[in-house]
C-alpha cells in the first residue's frame, strides 16, 4: 500500500512539474496579415518587406534593409503595439506593450538584444552582441529572410484579435514599418 501511494505522489509531482511547464509559455500563437513600410530617403536606407506563405497555414515575414547612413547620438527608435479584436482600422486601441522613442544605442542594449534578436537572430544577418553594444553601427544590407519569431521576450499571455505594431525610427533618415498579425490561443 505504501508503494502505491509514493507511485501515486510522484505521478502528482510530475503532473503539476508539467502544469506549471505549460502555464510559463507563451499562451498564444500568430499570423502575420500584413507588413508595410516607408523611408525618407532611400539612398539613405532603402526598406523592403513582405509577409512569406511558407505552407498551407504557415505564414513568415521578410525583410531587407539597405542600411547606408551612420547612426549618431540624434537617432532615435519607438514603437507603438496596438489591439483590437475586429480588424478594423477605426477600433485600435494603444497597449503597454510600447517601446517608448528612446536613442537607438540606448534601444539596442534593451529591447533589440532582449527581445528582437532573440526572434529573428536566427532568420537574419542582423548584428549579434554580448554585453553593451559598441558603436559604430556597421552600414550593411541586412535582411530577415522568411522569419518566425518564437515570441521569446515577448509577454506570455495576449488577448485574441488583432495586433499593429509601428516601428519608427528618426534622425538623418525618417523610416519604419508596420505590422499587422492576428493572435490566437495556442492550441496545446
Amino acid at each position: 500500500m505504501a508503494a502505491k501511494q509514493e507511485y501515486a505522489r510522484i505521478f502528482y509531482q510530475i503532473e503539476i512539474l508539467i502544469i506549471s511547464l505549460l502555464i510559463r509559455q507563451r499562451n498564444w500563437e500568430y499570423e502575420p496579415l500584413s507588413l508595410t513600410s516607408y523611408s525618407s530617403d532611400e539612398n539613405l536606407l532603402k526598406i523592403n518587406t513582405k509577409v512569406d506563405r511558407l505552407g498551407r497555414s504557415e505564414y513568415a515575414f521578410s525583410m531587407t534593409l539597405d542600411w547606408n547612413y551612420d547612426v549618431d547620438k540624434d537617432t532615435m527608435v519607438e514603437a507603438d503595439v496596438y489591439h483590437c479584436s475586429s480588424g478594423d482600422e477605426d477600433d485600435y486601441k494603444m497597449m503597454p506593450w510600447s517601446i517608448p522613442k528612446q536613442p537607438f544605442f540606448e534601444y539596442l542594449n534593451g529591447f533589440y538584444k532582449d527581445a528582437f534578436i532573440k526572434n529573428v537572430g536566427h532568420c537574419s544577418n542582423m548584428v549579434q552582441f554580448e554585453g553593451d553594444f559598441v558603436p559604430p553601427w556597421p552600414r550593411n544590407v541586412y535582411k530577415l529572410d522568411k522569419c518566425v519569431a518564437s515570441g521569446e521576450g515577448l509577454p506570455d499571455i495576449a488577448p485574441e484579435g488583432f495586433f499593429k505594431l509601428e516601428y519608427k525610427m528618426t534622425g538623418q533618415v525618417d523610416w519604419g514599418f508596420t505590422l499587422i498579425v492576428k493572435v490566437s490561443p495556442k492550441v496545446i
